[in-house]
């Protein structure tokens, strides 16, 4: 039968010291617990790293990436970006990129907008976005089976109708159905400045490139979904989880919550006049 070693006797195995040994047996509870709430976070956020992780826990960053590391803790990971070729050989359009260099501060100053596609079944589900500069919100989206200018004009839409007003500059890529006569000289007829990224440059427009860099991924396998209805549904849902409980890195809480900050900041600065 094995000699069970004790307290002392196992510290000088490990050539430590006593309180080094409680000190070790400390931290690896303390770790173990750490784990478990990284787990539970991960759980719901599942494409989380070790930052947001941070952020939610209200812990160092170092600390929760040297457990996640300890104990083969990884999110989901990153799918390979989907390029749009649409525009390759296309002419330069005759708009600029008018937002370079502006720092929005505050909402409805830069809309950007953009369009990915989701291939479900026997095609393509498409998906128009808007996104607010300053609060990083998706204000306004569309679905369609084609994309096209009906469809990056029913986003416009959409983020008109929910924000009640209208943008200073309307930025996106030079694809045709931004460059279309629905869409951009319906822009102009508004008021709205209308921009574009030089062409070929997808880092002109980095925070719609930032959403969707991980909103596959974090929609999660489709095939567990039967229909259209329910493939709209899904994606309502994650459009949701991305404004109001997604943790923002740049924002270091959810476009929502930031939002709603700026807005009470304005009421306050109002109420003080």
């Amino acid at each position: 039968m094995a000699k069970t070693l004790n307290k002392a006797a196992l510290a000088r195995k490990l050539g430590i010291c006593r309180q080094g040994l409680y000190y070790r047996s400390k931290m690896a509870m303390r770790d173990l617990a750490v784990k478990n709430q990284i787990i539970e976070v991960l759980g719901s956020n599942p494409c989380y790293g070790h930052k947001r992780i941070a952020i939610e826990l209200k812990m160092n960053k170092k600390r929760i990436l040297r457990v996640m590391k300890k104990y083969g803790l990884e999110p989901r990971k990153r799918r390979k970006k989907f390029i749009k070729t649409d525009d390759i050989g296309l002419p330069e359009a005759g708009y600029q990129n008018e937002v370079k260099g502006i720092h929005p501060q505050a909402p409805d100053i830069i809309w950007c907008g953009d369009f990915t596609y989701i291939k479900f079944k026997d095609g393509f589900i498409y998906l128009a976005t808007i996104v607010d500069v300053y609060t990083r919100e998706i204000i306004g989206f569309a679905l369609s089976r084609r994309h096209n200018r009906y469809l990056v004009k029913s986003a416009a839409l959409d983020a008109m109708k929910k924000r009640n007003r209208l943008p200073r500059y309307f930025h996106s890529d030079q694809g045709s159905e931004y460059q279309s006569f629905e869409h951009a000289d319906f822009l102009k007829h508004l008021g709205v400045k209308v921009s574009m990224s030089t062409k070929s440059s997808p880092w002109e427009n980095p925070f719609q490139e930032s959403f969707y860099s991980q909103f596959k991924l974090e929609l999660g396998n489709i095939n567990r979904l039967e229909n259209d209805g329910q493939l709209a549904e899904a994606i309502f849902g994650q459009i949701y989880y991305y404004n109001n409980q997604r943790i923002h890195s740049d924002l270091k809480m959810s476009p929502g919550q930031f939002h709603q900050l700026a807005a009470s900041k304005v009421d306050g600065l109002n109420k003080s006049v």
